[in-house]
């Protein structure tokens, strides 16, 4: 095949992690949209092994680590041209990088220094909703990003390259999510690279959902237990601390259980990281949607309300599993990370999965071959997981919101594409698995005729 462009897939093809796509021009320059890391049964080597001499610049979609987690590895391999993104994220990247940095690389403080300081050289924000002109040949490329709806920052790429249109969609978010605008299909799409995480399921509407986390929250403290929720420092973090301010405003004059009030409800937060993104937040409030900014024009404080503790110090973070192990508690607890595959939450369940009063609460993907997985899907069956080479049964109660995905759901993926003025005449399916896939395909062609649905 020698028509450009051309999209090449170096992530994301087999599973829902590792997102990296290259847009390769006629004059075989190109750029990469996100460079992200594999996780769970899709790890592999994360040394770049692409070419990467021709890359003109490096466009993100979002922060989440499954879309920029190898950044690090570009940079050691030697790139340093521009990082696009939008306003938002270019406030989170740093943050993100830094983490994964110490991860992969050294906590020595002088070398994340040197790092950040390349990372903060090279981040170009751009608006929501303008051209941006990129590459050697200025009128070869344009790019504009908009709102996808699925974290803070999130963005779907248009790129225009002589008149063609390329759409990229990044992952795509739920109507409804906290804080967040519902994304809005782009007029037209020649190509559209598009992710199927949720191709073959249903999310329930925002009010059922709120009505099914009250539900799950009266239930599992009845007994005077732990809920533990595993979560990611940025999007779900802060949606859950939204939603749960909301149950509580709403409801302090009732009782959670018999005897506690939901004023007294505790939220406990331990994730270091994520109180830097969540403060982050807070000053980006101009891009919040219009009902959190009516909560605050109220005096209410969605991400800071009475009932919640934030842990940062790794003793408090000892202290407070030891004491929840002891006492009767009651409490919710959202620790990183979101697929149990490291961080503080794996303290909690080393610690809580034999105690039946404890409840563990997914509202996030789980990727196969993580822990996560495994307790979503053996949990209920008193099966085990094993972490950091050691076997715990799962005694504790295993519950799955998925109302709560920050991904789009099947009906959402179609429509849109279905909203577009002008439809695709290509569809590359990505970022999901293939059963997802197959489903989303099936739907996508019933669209028109004239739709090419593919899976890479």
């Amino acid at each position: 095949m020698n028509t450009y462009p051309r999209v090449l897939f170096h992530g994301a093809t087999q599973g829902v992690t590792g997102s990296c796509h290259e847009l390769l021009l006629a004059d075989k320059s190109g750029i990469l949209i996100d460079c992200g890391l594999f996780q769970g049964d899709e790890e592999h080597s994360l040394e770049i092994d692409f070419p990467i001499e021709h890359i003109k610049a490096l466009v993100i979609t979002h922060v989440h680590i499954d879309h920029v987690g190898r950044i690090p590895y570009l940079i050691a391999a030697g790139f340093l041209e521009p990082i696009y993104c939008s306003e938002p994220s270019a406030q989170l990247l740093p943050l993100v990088l830094e983490d994964a940095f110490k991860i992969g690389f050294t906590r020595n403080r002088q070398h994340i220094e040197n790092f950040l300081k390349i990372i903060e050289s090279l981040i170009v924000p751009i608006a929501y909703g303008e051209w941006k002109s990129i590459g050697i040949n200025v009128d070869a490329l344009r790019i504009k990003l908009k709102p996808a709806g699925h974290i803070f920052g999130s963005a779907y790429v248009e790129c225009d390259v002589a008149g063609r249109r390329i759409v990229f969609s990044g992952d795509l978010g739920a109507p409804y999510t906290p804080l967040l605008s519902a994304p809005r299909s782009p007029y037209r799409a020649d190509t559209l690279i598009l992710e199927s995480t949720y191709g073959d399921r249903f999310h329930v509407g925002r009010r059922e959902r709120r009505k099914q986390l009250r539900r799950i929250i009266q239930s599992c403290l009845s007994n005077r237990g732990v809920i533990l929720i595993p979560a990611f420092s940025i999007g779900r973090t802060q949606e859950l601390l939204y939603e749960l301010e909301g149950l509580i405003h709403r409801l302090r004059h009732l009782n959670v259980t018999k005897d506690l009030p939901w004023d007294d409800l505790e939220v406990i937060v331990d994730l270091p990281l994520a109180s830097r993104f969540t403060g982050v937040y807070r000053r980006l409030k101009p891009y919040w949607d219009a009902e959190a900014r009516r909560q605050v024009g109220k005096g209410r404080h969605p991400l800071s309300f009475e009932q919640l503790t934030t842990i940062y110090d790794h003793q408090d973070h000892l202290r407070a599993v030891a004491y929840l192990q002891k006492s009767a508690r009651p409490c919710i607890v959202i620790a990183g990370s979101g697929m149990c595959t490291g961080g503080r939450i794996q303290t909690y369940l080393k610690s809580l999965l034999g105690n039946p009063r404890t409840d563990i609460l997914f509202v996030g993907y789980q990727t196969e071959g993580t822990p996560g997985r495994t307790i979503q899907k053996y949990g209920s069956r008193g099966g085990y997981v094993d972490l950091d080479r050691q076997r715990y049964s799962i005694v504790a109660n295993v519950h799955t919101l998925s109302g709560y995905s920050a991904h789009a759901d099947q009906r959402n993926l179609v429509d849109f594409v279905r909203r577009m003025r002008h439809l695709p005449t290509e569809i590359y399916l990505q970022h999901g698995e293939m059963h997802a896939k197959f489903a989303l395909q099936e739907q996508l062609q019933k669209l028109s005729s004239d739709i090419r649905v593919i899976i890479p």
